[in-house]
């Protein structure tokens, strides 16, 4: 057979697939090869239902979604494509005072991320609708810049636009294996031959884990059952018509031609499609239709539009939709595979088609998107999210849950239990209300005796504040202890191992032994790509601890910038070690009395570690912490985690010890002004920008990844810095709010909480240096307007008298 090869080989002939062709060939890039199976948009493309919206929970996915209109736009409008591309606007009703209160909380976060969208009474929503009964509705919102648009023939123009710039797109040509080497892919074996390519993208939707098996991966990805309908005619003409969505009732509307209705929405118990694998090609079918299942939707579309019970079902369609293991994209370079690209798991791939294939082409190109994607990285997941076990229990919740209200904090309640820390049963009968965090089981707050251990959530005034505020004051006042086992933690070893985190991280990591260096790792731009802890456990030999989601990602950070000369290994130790972080006023006699080892302030200072004995144990104790009290992180082997809670516990019971879970730690890390990776800052900030530019060693170190941007930043001083605001009204915030100086728009809360030792509701956000001296700024919470005061951070302890006492 043939050999061919390409520079780029993109699987797959979706929407996805094609709107990357596109863009990496208009970016200049050649030998550009797309391959589909059997012919382009044959796989869910073809029976999307077309709805174009834009807004989504991270201000980076809309804005990646916006991208998509602005492609959509120009192909129509500039290159006079002609895909049906209805910019009519979408509508999102509010029929209950809850929704009204989601609706005003996505305005403001519209708002924020720079989206129009506007509030509007019920009367105004049938103006632009007028099928809808609008009694007992609250209000609606609308969005002027989305709309809809025929699947097929937009993914026909795309690809038809990629073959003018130069892609060569081959239908009928079916992948069947790889050879992968040295963990790269060297060889694509298909029906037409093999190919060689320097990356490899893989845009395959629901046959993505089928191909990823190929490869010995479990790609978190899959599909489900989901199914509309067309209705007859309703004798109207609709087409100028805004896409509609009620979430209360669990349906959407989009205009159809002939004066039809296209209507669909997510039930309860959709059924897995795939498992446990795609039943034989599956080329452009459906599946058999199920009116049953679908009935409960039609009458709740018959209460929201009333002509549907007079309207006939012109036609049902039941198709596989792809989906992910916690319903969002999986985009990026796959761990422990160097050239293979994923671009799949697109539960909206017409939303986001235009706008995501661009990205994949910054990616492929660049190394790295324009905008930090992390919501949508697959570095966000680990092994078991692959798993079937795993990911379609939580496809299908995910996929009921939809539309249905989610609250600030509501966890999902498929695949739960799946790692225990070895304090899991003792805080369980202790009252923890538990979260869960890559599959770990953390504890949220403890409920009291008497207090049912049941999350308590509310857009305005959740039932676990309170609780979470006692555990903030006796952390402040007294002592308590944070089962922290689910820290990612890895060891870095070897004769290269002090020379690659020089290379990696801006501080100087040429301590001495039992130091503890909190640190970054930048990217060439200078931005942030993780924000980590290390100990030196020896020359040669690091011990790195970072969050309980980031294991992945910052591990294949190191990965990708290690030698290939074996010099240095990385071994994650996670499971290894259980983590107790002992705090407070207290801290310090607690453990005195629980171990036989010295921990005066002279033995274990600030910032370092030491190997004590706790009971019987041998523990690694480190003076660090992310609450900003006196305190101890206790790395502990996992067998002897229960023997060493007990003894801290017997010990603390004369100063009033408590438990405390993560809804304290959030408000505590707040108020001392300590950034949150992923939130405070991402790989579009720099560690200057970010406020931990005395972080950033440039006298006593040599080069190192961003060192010439970070010099640039600390010479000139950076564009922008991250801000803090108070205010003394306890405000409902979740993230997210938009932060004005007069009206216009001047940041984003990047995290926010309630300082209970302060008094004042506390955010964060960046502002460029002209607003610096400013200090008077609004914030809009719910559509209404509070004022908040811009102050130097931290607001607790800034002289950090209480982390060093």
């Amino acid at each position: 057979m043939a050999t061919h090869s390409a520079r780029h080989l993109i699987i797959g002939g979706g929407i996805i697939g094609c709107s990357i062709a596109y863009h990496l060939t208009r970016r200049g890039e050649t030998d550009v090869v797309l391959l589909e199976r059997a012919s382009l948009t044959e796989g869910a493309t073809w029976h999307a239902a077309g709805l174009v919206g834009q807004l989504r929970s991270s201000r980076n996915t809309t804005r990646m979604l916006r991208k998509s209109v602005e492609m959509y736009d120009r192909l129509q409008n500039e290159e006079g494509l002609q895909f049906d591309w209805k910019k009519t606007g979408s509508l999102r009703l509010a029929a209950t005072r809850d929704r009204m209160l989601e609706a005003k909380r996505l305005a403001t976060m519209a708002r924020s991320f720079g989206l129009e969208m506007a509030i509007l009474s019920p009367g105004e929503a049938k103006e632009l609708f007028p099928l809808i009964d609008e009694r007992g509705l609250e209000g609606a919102a609308y969005i002027p810049s989305d709309g809809y648009v025929d699947p097929a023939s937009l993914c026909q123009a795309v690809a038809g636009a990629a073959r003018r710039q130069g892609a060569e797109i081959r239908q009928g040509v079916e992948v069947t294996d790889f050879t992968l080497r040295g963990g790269r892919i060297t060889g694509v074996e298909t029906t037409a031959g093999s190919y060689e390519a320097e990356t490899v993208i893989l845009a395959t939707g629901m046959w993505s884990r089928e191909l990823g098996a190929k490869l010995g991966l479990r790609v978190p990805a899959c599909a489900v059952e989901h199914q509309y309908i067309v209705t007859e005619s309703t004798g109207q003409e609709i087409g100028h018509y805004p896409t509609l969505r009620d979430p209360e009732r669990l349906v959407y509307y989009k205009p159809d031609v002939g004066g039809r209705l296209v209507i669909g929405g997510y039930e309860e118990g959709t059924l897995p499609f795939g498992d446990p694998e795609i039943p034989g090609a599956f080329v452009r079918q459906l599946l058999p239709e199920n009116l049953d299942r679908f009935l409960p939707l039609a009458e709740l579309a018959g209460q929201v539009t009333p002509v549907v019970n007079e309207v006939g079902i012109r036609q049902v369609i039941n198709g596989p939709i792809p989906y992910s293991a916690d319903g969002d994209f999986v985009m990026g370079w796959q761990p422990g595979i160097d050239n293979l690209m994923l671009a799949t798991g697109f539960l909206y791939g017409i939303a986001a088609g235009g706008g995501a294939g661009e990205m994949i082409a910054e990616w492929v190109v660049e190394g790295a998107p324009s905008l930090d994607l992390w919501p949508l990285d697959v570095r966000r997941f680990g092994p078991h999210h692959g798993t079937r076990a795993f990911m379609y229990p939580r496809a299908v919740e995910h996929y009921a849950h939809h539309y249905k209200m989610r609250y600030p904090g509501q966890e999902h309640e498929s695949a739960r239990q799946l790692r225990l820390s070895p304090l899991y049963a003792r805080l369980k009968a202790a009252g923890a209300v538990y979260g869960s965090k890559n599959g770990w089981e953390r504890p949220l707050w403890f409920a009291p005796e008497g207090v049912p251990p049941v999350d308590q959530l509310d857009f305005l005034s959740p039932g676990w504040k309170p609780f979470a505020a006692e555990e903030h004051r006796a952390v402040r006042d007294r002592v308590a202890l944070i089962d922290q086992s689910s820290f990612a933690k890895f060891e870095i070893l070897g004769p290269g191992a002090l020379d690659l985190l020089q290379t990696l991280c801006v501080s100087n990591m040429d301590k001495p032994v039992g130091a503890v260096i909190y640190t970054q790792m930048c990217n060439t731009a200078g931005g942030t790509e993780a924000d980590v802890t290390f100990i030196r456990l020896a020359e040669d030999r690091f011990y790195m601890v970072t969050g309980s989601g980031f294991g992945v990602h910052d591990s294949d950070w190191i990965r990708r910038h290690m030698p290939g000369d074996g010099s240095v290994h990385l071994i994650e130790v996670t499971s290894a070690k259980a983590v107790i972080n002992l705090v407070g006023p207290q801290a310090r006699a607690v453990l005195a009395a629980a171990s036989e080892s010295d921990v005066s302030d002279a033995a274990l200072s600030f910032a370092t570690s030491r190997e004590i004995i706790l009971g019987a144990a041998p523990v690694l104790a480190a003076r660090i912490g992310y609450v900003g009290e006196l305190g101890y992180e206790l790395h502990i082997p996992t067998e002897f985690a229960a023997h060493v809670y007990d003894r801290l516990w017997q010990a603390g019971q004369g100063a009033g010890i408590v438990n405390v879970g993560y809804r304290a730690i959030e408000s505590l890390r707040m108020e001392k002004g300590y950034i949150y990776w992923s939130g405070d800052v991402t790989p579009d900030y720099t560690p200057i920008e970010a406020g931990v530019g005395f972080r950033v060693h440039l006298k006593s170190k040599g080069a190192f990844n961003g060192r010439a941007a970070l010099e640039a930043q600390k010479r000139d001083g950076p564009a922008r810095r991250l801000c803090t605001f108070v205010t003394e009204a306890d405000l409902p915030l979740t993230g997210g709010e938009a932060i004005l100086l007069g009206d216009t728009v001047v940041s984003l809360a990047t995290s926010v909480g309630f300082g209970h030792t302060v008094q004042k509701t506390i955010l964060r956000g960046y502002l460029d240096r002209a607003h610096w001296d400013e200090t008077d700024f609004g914030l809009e919470v719910f559509g209404d307007r509070h004022g908040i005061t811009q102050v130097p951070g931290p607001v607790y302890d800034p002289g950090n008298a209480r982390l060093k006492g």
